[in-house]
């Protein structure tokens, strides 16, 4: 169970009438990336977030290898997963991948990516936006700059996002005891009639969940049952939302990031490297302002450019999504096992690390969003 360790009674003194000239809502992957951009460039970053940095992890916590090292946080690496397993109910096929995965500790990442900025923080319930004005619940913050990394429910904008209408997936896991070497997927109709199921190992503990593309679907149960098939105890849960269309991710005066955003790849859920690669986007479009080389309105049009420009990729994954767990499971299988060949398996693999590849971290050129 999560203790919240955020300010309390006297501690939560009041925001109300707060400056700043970039304000961050949300201080989690997306978040902190984007505040990571703005280190050293003089201007007055404020971060805030409902819990403390690193305190309330909703994923599963696994990133491809190169990213973490990109980003200057190999110490938070708890295992390194060089392999995958698939397993269908007529088979399993495992891939060495052209890359690594990595289970990391969240809160440590954070910490780590924390200690790469110099902004402020403070803990605050972000209610929403009225022009440059961000209501919490320890007052109003002005600020010239405003991103929204708070997660799907894209709380600085409007109309509200809610689950069942809204194009979000859901997934749920355990945490108990346990290892392995290969990061596992199962893709089992018995478990989860669109969707897949998973297992990351963590160096004595092991990430054990259930994902779903239809949001109506429960997956607790599935969840659970998972666990007892592998003879693990169903403890430690964590889960949340995570979207699989893009939205906007500049509107009406706001930048967008994460899940806010809809940067969370189709097929796969994965949303991690993706708030890390969209997130060093948007704050180098901050920076840019900042230092007087463009509007606000021209960094907007150009970031919500640089997003628009993945929807192709993220479009081919959506189809994907919605055609894998409508196949017959002896033909997943055998599709599966044609694929296991290195040559496939290396472009199949890298088109993906692609689609957000780690270079991004490495300081762009001018103009190289544009």
């Amino acid at each position: 169970m999560t203790v919240r360790a955020t300010k309390r009674g006297t501690q939560r003194t009041s925001l109300d009438g707060e400056r700043a000239d970039v304000l961050v809502c949300g201080a989690s992957f997306a978040g902190l990336a984007v505040a990571r951009e703005l280190a050293g460039g003089g201007a007055d970053v404020l971060l805030v977030d409902r819990y403390e940095i690193g305190e309330r992890a909703t994923s599963a916590c696994a990133a491809p290898t190169p990213w973490l090292h990109a980003m200057g946080v190999g110490e938070s690496i708890r295992q390194e997963i060089p392999c995958m397993r698939f397993t269908t109910p007529h088979g399993a096929v495992r891939y060495r991948l052209p890359w690594s995965w990595s289970a990391f500790d969240y809160r440590r990442l954070c910490e780590l990516l924390y200690a790469q900025c110099d902004a402020r923080f403070e803990t605050a319930k972000v209610d929403g936006r009225t022009g440059d004005v961000v209501h919490t619940d320890r007052g109003d913050v002005r600020a010239g700059l405003i991103v929204d990394a708070l997660g799907w429910r894209r709380v600085l904008a409007r109309p509200g996002y809610q689950p069942p209408e809204a194009p979000l997936s859901r997934g749920l896991e355990v945490h108990p005891d346990g290892g392995g070497e290969d990061l596992d997927v199962w893709i089992d109709r018995s478990l989860v009639r669109r969707g897949y199921a998973w297992s990351v190992p963590a160096a004595g503990e092991q990430r054990v969940g259930v994902g779903s593309y239809d949001p109506r679907q429960r997956v607790k149960g599935s969840t659970v049952e998972l666990a007892a098939r592998l003879d693990r105890d169903a403890v430690r849960y964590q889960g949340n939302w995570f979207p699989h269309r893009l939205r906007a991710a500049a509107e009406d005066g706001c930048f967008f990031v994460g899940d806010s955003a809809g940067h969370c790849f189709p097929l796969s859920g994965e949303g991690i490297r993706t708030a890390f690669y969209f997130g060093i986007a948007c704050g180098r479009e901050l920076r840019a302002v900042l230092a007087g080389e463009r509007s606000r309105a021209e960094a907007l049009r150009r970031y919500g450019a640089f997003s628009a420009r993945h929807a192709p990729a993220c479009r081919r994954a959506w189809r994907l999504q919605r055609l894998i767990p409508a196949l017959p499971p002896r033909m997943l299988t055998l599709m599966l096992r044609a694929m296991n060949h290195r040559a496939i398996i290396d472009r199949s693999f890298g088109w993906y690390l692609d689609q957000a590849h780690p270079e991004m971290a490495a300081r762009a050129p001018e103009g190289a969003l544009a």
